[in-house]
């Protein structure tokens, strides 16, 4: 729930971002992106993509300072996972799978500004325009203690309660748990853990017309939290994350 929300706002932020932009778009004959000699200097976008610990989306927005170089500003949020997990059905009536020794649901959020630069310019409208890109900012891991609905047996009632409880290995084991908590249990206790974060991307850019956006994005993630994150029991904390991530990014130019 927590990531849809996120993600519907990120969305409306950039329909609310692009929609003055698309009525001039609309109304400029020789902006209708078919000329390649025209420049436009501002853009929006929002990516969605994957990478090697998790799903997210992120919305950026670009100014072009020459023809072939733009710095740009963006925010995502990715849900991080660690490489042990293994998910479990369990006997629960919500039939909710879960991750044994999980402490932790993890979320990033990071912010950043960056420079884009092109690398091979589009020959015509139908050719791909290949630009590489880095940024740097900070990074928010938002972490929610994980819970497990546990089987307690209790001598006033003979048959099992379900019981909502955080990882504990002195008290339960893998058998006595019968399926992941609510979303919202925890919550309370979520914390925080400041960082920084650095990207490096290559973006390739297929779109027929000029003033839209249409690519694939590819590149490498690294996020350092001088506190590490406790993401999985018995496994050891971590301070650097680095992911390698793929996505689609849709999006609009204007002048």
């Amino acid at each position: 729930m927590f990531v849809r929300i996120i993600i519907l706002n990120l969305f409306v932020l950039f329909l609310s971002q692009t929609g003055f932009a698309q009525q001039n778009l609309l109304g400029a004959g020789e902006e209708n992106g078919s000329n390649l000699n025209i420049l436009y200097r501002n853009d929006a976008s929002v990516k969605f993509y994957a990478n090697t610990r998790g799903y997210g989306v992120l919305y950026r927005r670009g100014k072009h300072i020459t023809a072939k170089t733009r710095s740009f500003y963006e925010i995502d949020l990715q849900s991080l996972k660690s490489h042990k997990e293994i998910k479990v059905k369990g006997e629960a009536l919500n039939n909710k799978r879960f991750v044994y020794g999980k402490l932790n649901s993890i979320f990033l959020l990071r912010g950043a500004l960056g420079m884009q630069n092109v690398i091979f310019s589009k020959a015509d409208s139908k050719a791909v325009e290949v630009r590489i890109a880095y940024s740097l900012g900070p990074v928010l891991a938002i972490a929610k203690p994980y819970y497990y609905q546990l089987a307690i047996t209790t001598p006033s009632t003979p048959a099992t309660e379900p019981q909502s409880v955080k990882f504990n290995e002195r008290d339960f084991t893998q058998d006595s748990v019968i399926g992941r908590g609510q979303f919202s249990d925890g919550l309370a206790e979520t914390k925080f853990y400041p960082g920084i974060t650095g990207k490096l991307n290559l973006s390739f850019e297929y779109a027929n017309y000029t003033n839209l956006i249409r690519a694939i994005e590819t590149g490498i993630s690294i996020d350092y939290f001088p506190k590490s994150l406790p993401i999985m029991a018995r496994n050891p904390r971590e301070n650097i994350i680095i992911t390698f991530h793929v996505g689609f990014v849709f999006g609009k130019k204007w002048i």
